[in-house]
């Protein structure tokens, strides 16, 4: 239990006041930034905008307070908004409520259970593609705001935004194209000279007056969400036996996937700021947080990569920063509302083209593909576009797929059963004699290397004696694991030279394939005494039989 910290508490012990004052500022920023989407993920998940804020104000404080990551920002995320949409249509707000707690709970024990390391097992070609694939996602999401389009439904896929921007290209406002220019200028120019003062807060300022001194025809929050200033109150869902057998599959796709997207969105920060998570801390915050976002009447949450890498743009270093942005949304929530409504949706739109940038490591992206084999960059690839086209859900499981394909098949490539050449049949160039041991004439030696698993099993039958030979030693030393399918291969291998009366000898066999062959008996079939601790021993044995 020693590793369960939360890093809130961690990152406490050395705190500054300098640091304190950037987490406040990040805090700031991010809220600004999770105000509009958290209301039209709402939207687009079929609830009410409000409930996209209770989500971002109770999961965001309490995921920042327990979670395992210095920087994670929490929130409703885009890809929960399909899936929260078809639950509320089947199940209605109950069986949502429902497949959240239930969810939560799931994390939680995922948590205990230490599974939040399995996350290691992700290829970082993946996350490479996954990254990337998010930051277009991001870019494609604000094409619609930047431009000042207006669609002609609200779209949830990436590839139906993107059709709905075609489609409505003609509905092109110039101002907002003017203002979100104007906000991306202040984004690009800023840090240049000042970097005290985050741009993106001074972009924000200047377009809202801007808008409104002017009066431009631009959309603004307050122009496209109509939000009740209300306070998050606790909402006990209706729980039946019948009720959480009929969700849990949703509960357990909600897990799934709020686990897969806050990892990889720790795993994307920790590069970013030179940290490692405590991946298990984080799933039980998760846990937490969802558990508590449906008890006060918000929708599943996860690990918001936009918002975290824009945390991590604008200086937050602790879980101080996520703590600021719930607690200023509540504040937004409850007092400022009229004045975030203010906030031209170009400017929002930019600030998100700068975080998209910023995250999607182009260059790391065209480094893999210039200089990594075949096999990696396709993996990379698969993932990038099925990040973009479908969801990161599909394009996780398919890359992983891939990628273990590949690996087996990397490893099977290298497995090899190689006979021995013999001491007096084999001279160098020179005419020294090869450094070999003498092996007697009725004995043949094969050497096999790399691991012995299903995908390199069939090497194994390769084994050719000559004639006259009466025994046939293995030398396993450079096998360090064997599966089942190797095992029955091996195991055919010894009946068939038992019907030609010759006796298999083994060689120093590690210890996974010892185990192995124990527990299925074949070590008692063969003998014991025909296994031999090194080639010495087994060249003795093999001359007396």
């Amino acid at each position: 239990m020693k590793d369960i910290i939360p890093q809130f508490f961690l990152s406490m012990k050395h705190y500054t006041r300098e640091q304190f004052v950037k987490d406040v500022i990040s805090g700031i920023i991010v809220a600004i930034i999770a105000l509009p989407l958290s209301i039209a993920l709402a939207l687009a998940s079929g609830v009410t905008p409000e409930q996209g804020l209770y989500t971002a104000i109770v999961a965001g404080f309490v995921i920042s307070f327990l979670g395992g990551s210095k920087v994670q920002i929490a929130g409703p995320t885009a890809a929960f908004a399909s899936i929260v949409a078809g639950i509320v249509l089947k199940n209605g707000l109950d069986g949502l409520a429902a497949a959240t707690v239930m969810a939560g709970i799931l994390l939680v024990i995922m948590g205990f259970l230490r599974l939040g390391s399995l996350i290691r097992f992700i290829p970082y070609t993946i996350t490479t593609g996954f990254t990337a694939g998010i930051a277009v996602t991001i870019f494609i999401g604000q094409i619609k705001d930047f431009l000042g389009l207006t669609f002609e439904k609200a779209p949830v896929e990436t590839m139906e935004k993107l059709e709905q921007v075609v489609r409505t290209i003609g509905t092109f406002n110039p101002m907002a194209l003017a203002v979100g220019m104007i906000a991306l200028a202040i984004l690009i120019i800023w840090p240049r000279y000042f970097k005290k003062v985050p741009p993106s807060l001074i972009a924000v300022i200047l377009t809202a007056v801007l808008v409104k001194v002017l009066d431009l025809p631009v959309h603004t929050i307050g122009d496209l969400y109509t939000i009740s200033p209300s306070l998050p109150t606790l909402q006990i869902p209706r729980l039946s036996f019948a009720m959480m057998g009929k969700v849990m599959p949703d509960a357990v796709t909600i897990a799934v996937l709020a686990a897969i997207e806050s990892l990889l969105s720790c795993v994307v920060a920790d590069g970013m700021i030179g940290s490692r998570h405590n991946s298990n801390m984080e799933l039980i915050a998760q846990g937490v947080g969802n558990t508590f976002s449906a008890l006060f009447g918000g929708i599943p949450a996860t690990g918001a990569i936009a918002r975290t890498a824009a945390n991590v743009k604008n200086g937050g270093r602790t879980p101080v920063a996520g703590m600021v942005h719930a607690v200023l949304l509540l504040l937004i929530l409850i007092f400022l509302m009229p004045y975030a409504a203010l906030i031209p949706m170009p400017a929002i739109a930019a600030i998100l083209f700068m975080v998209a940038y910023n995250m999607s490591e182009w260059r790391e992206f065209v480094s893999i593909v210039k200089t990594s084999p075949k096999s990696d960059w396709s993996v990379l690839l698969v993932s990038f576009v099925l990040t973009v086209v479908f969801d990161l859900v599909m394009a996780i499981g398919v890359g992983l797929v891939i990628a273990s394909l590949l690996f087996m098949k990397r490893m099977a490539d290298v497995a090899e059963v190689n006979g021995w050449k013999y001491l007096e049949d084999e001279e160098d160039h020179d005419g020294d004699r090869i450094d070999l041991k003498p092996v007697p004439g009725h004995v043949s030696v094969f050497e096999i290397n790399g691991p012995m698993f299903f995908g390199a099993a069939d090497k194994i039958s390769k084994v050719v004696l000559e004639d006259g030979k009466r025994v046939l030693i293995l030398r396993m030393r450079s096998v360090p694991a064997m599966d089942t399918t190797a095992l029955k291969s091996l195991k055919k291998l010894y009946n068939n030279l038992k019907r030609k009366n010759v006796t298999l000898v083994l060689s120093h066999v590690n210890e996974q394939p010892m185990s192995m062959m124990e527990r299925a008996g074949f070590v008692e079939d063969m003998g014991r005494e025909n296994i031999a601790g090194c080639i010495d021993d087994a060249l003795m044995r093999a001359s007396v039989l």
